[in-house]
């Protein structure tokens, strides 16, 4: 008995090593190919293939900026669930029945030249050329894809050398169907959240075209209506608060008025005007909530991007 609980152990120890060793295989796999295609290193942190539920899970898929921008993560996405078709891989086809995409967070970054990160990805630059790759790769079918979309950071250095710094706080999911590329799936998670963020002009759009996605810039993104303002409370007594806020935006533009007695501030950035409060909360908790808008209209990504400015100093 005891001989065959050992022999038992041994046998269920070999068949999680074989796994462990296939997930690392299969891992460094997509990492190559995933880099290949958006042209930008790409790293993941971890992954697990579930063959009798027909699943994959990925978890810290990371694309990191190309050449000629900073070394910082240009898409973040935490979590990717995948539903797949075992019998089509028999058939040499890729037929993926859903997939679960978690977009965390993507840092748009506009270099001195006014050339932006995105832009500059091989998926975009060879928009073409890709196309006709994938008609090369095995078949593919995706049905269904459920993309939420967290926040964008744009930082523009084109028009002075410290950046001009707009957060979009976007927080929703969509869903889109039958994606029948590699190509395809990477503009939609490029292009989908720049466009409900309401970012124009980027060349991700004509490549997303290209490709057989729907997406097309809007002027306004329809989540930002109605509102101009963001809080967020820190660790911090509201003196330094204070200081730290004065100090990013001075930095950020043109400081107009200043209360530290009334915990207020207002600036000038980006031709928007910008109203900055601080207050005391208990716990030794510290409140600062920031507003702008321009000719009348509400511009949440510009206090964002000054709120994003404030959390990094008070980090």
């Amino acid at each position: 008995m005891k001989k065959a609980i050992i022999i038992l152990a041994i046998v269920i120890a070999s068949i999680l090593a074989i796994g462990i060793i296939r997930d690392q295989i299969i891992k460094s796999a997509i990492t190559v190919v995933a880099t290949q295609v958006v042209g930008a290193p790409v790293h993941i942190d971890g992954f697990s293939l579930g063959i009798f539920k027909q699943s994959v899970k990925i978890s810290g898929f990371k694309i990191y900026n190309p050449r000629g921008f900073s070394r910082s993560i240009l898409v973040d996405l935490p979590k990717i669930s995948v539903i797949y078709d075992l019998g089509a891989l028999f058939k040499q086809k890729l037929h993926l029945v859903n997939a679960e995409i978690e977009l965390k967070e993507m840092n748009l970054e506009k270099n001195s030249q006014g050339q932006l990160n995105v832009d500059e990805l091989k998926v975009v630059k060879q928009g073409k050329e890709q196309q006709a790759k994938s008609s090369k790769q095995m078949p593919m079918r995706l049905d269904l894809v459920k993309l939420g979309i967290g926040r964008i950071i744009l930082k523009d250095y084109s028009a002075q050398k410290e950046a001009s710094v707009k957060v979009y706080d976007i927080n929703i999911h969509k869903s889109y169907k039958n994606i029948t590329s590699v190509q395809q799936l990477a503009a939609l998670i490029l292009a989908e959240p720049m466009k409900s963020a309401g970012i124009e002009g980027a060349k991700i759009y004509g490549a997303a075209m290209l490709a057989g996605v729907a997406v097309l810039p809007v002027g306004i993104a329809a989540t930002f209506i109605g509102r101009d303002s963001v809080q967020q409370d820190f660790a911090a007594n509201s003196g330094n608060t204070f200081e730290v806020s004065l100090a990013v935006l001075k930095k950020m533009g043109r400081v107009t008025k200043e209360d530290k007695p009334n915990g207020s501030i207002s600036a000038e950035i980006n031709s928007a005007q910008v109203a900055l409060k601080i207050r005391k909360k208990p716990n030794n908790k510290t409140e600062v909530v920031v507003s702008a808008r321009k000719y009348f209209l509400p511009k949440p990504e510009i206090a964002g991007g000054v709120l994003y400015e404030i959390s990094k100093k008070l980090k």
